[in-house]
């Protein structure tokens, strides 16, 4: 687990619903994923009891709710009061894509393409890009930024143009279950070397939203030893609709640790470095049709709006 936690920025995106967390103006928080049945089976690094953390440190006197049973137990006895018909494919905390500014949905222009695929790969770094994979489908752009050589982040997004460029596969899905951090060094390493015989790197998942935006966290991350919000704020700053999933952001968090970990030599004059400038409240289970008060912490959170939505695939 990271020495730190996730931001609330992370959890809550939305600015005005943080505002009014952290002044104590909400009264409840509901927490929830997908099936869990009990607050103490989660892994002490889970992406679920990162954010709980969090909401506990962050918010002023509200009550914390867990949902007992998660998204599955909620839509099979209220369905009625379900917006989706099944559980959603990734972890269900309470973050909607609608109120997300990083989010696929976020907006779309007026000719109907999605927010995601407008304008052009952006430029992370001089030899690194992030974009989608309609930009990756585009050779013009590829080649008007000079990339040489593409990182695909996903189990479907073909290789267009594999006689033209080097290509790096990491077939992972864009939910809770992929372990996209047994790929991080692999990518790091595959960066590295394209930059160090002048070429750049274009990576690339479906939506440039969260696997491959990821990855590229994961680079600046180790290449510079920085962690996770400075690396964060710095990739968002370039393509802002980033939004890595909650397990991905877990998994980042650990290997924040590792990244600044005091035995962890850090990487020998990287030319990137250069770029990077540096009350109580009670914890509740709510099991149908009853709840249960489970624990109490130091700290607050607050009623999310609609604690049953998913971010789309990215």
């Amino acid at each position: 687990r990271a020495k730190g936690a996730l931001a609330l920025e992370h959890v809550v995106p939305n600015e005005e619903l943080r505002a009014r967390l952290r002044q104590g103006l909400v009264h409840t928080v509901v927490l929830l994923d997908e099936r869990s049945a009990d607050l103490e089976l989660p892994k002490r690094d889970s992406t679920l009891l990162l954010a709980l953390g969090t909401l506990c440190r962050e918010a002023r006197g509200a009550r914390i709710c867990f949902l007992k049973g998660g998204y599955e137990a909620f839509s099979s006895a209220c369905s009625e009061l379900c917006t989706k018909p099944a559980a959603p494919t990734g972890l269900s905390l309470p973050l909607s894509a609608s109120s997300a500014p990083g989010s696929a949905d976020s907006g779309c222009s007026s000719c109907g393409t999605p927010l995601y695929d407008q304008g052009g790969p952006v430029e992370i770094l001089p030899f690194l890009y992030l974009g989608s994979a309609y930009h990756a489908s585009r050779k013009d752009m590829l080649d008007a930024l000079g990339i040489t050589a593409l990182i695909n982040v996903s189990a479907n997004c073909p290789n267009h143009f594999e006689g033209h460029y080097q290509y790096k596969s990491i077939p992972v899905e864009d939910n809770h279950k992929a372990d996209i951090s047994s790929w991080f060094n692999e990518a790091i390493d595959f960066i590295d070397s394209v930059k160090n015989d002048g070429g750049r790197v274009f990576v690339h998942c479906q939506a440039g939203i969260s696997r491959s935006a990821t990855i590229c966290l994961a680079y600046l991350m180790r290449t510079n030893r920085v962690k996770l919000d400075e690396a964060f704020e710095f990739v968002k700053q370039r393509r802002s609709i980033i939004s890595p999933n909650f397990s991905f952001m877990g998994q980042l968090l650990q290997f924040e640790s590792q990244v600044l970990a005091p035995n962890c030599s850090a990487e020998a004059g990287s030319p990137a470095m250069s770029v990077l400038d540096r009350g109580a409240s009670t914890t509740t289970v709510f099991n149908f049709p009853v709840s249960i008060p489970v624990h109490t912490s130091s700290s607050a959170l607050s009623y999310l709006q609609s604690p049953i939505t998913t971010s789309p695939s990215c």
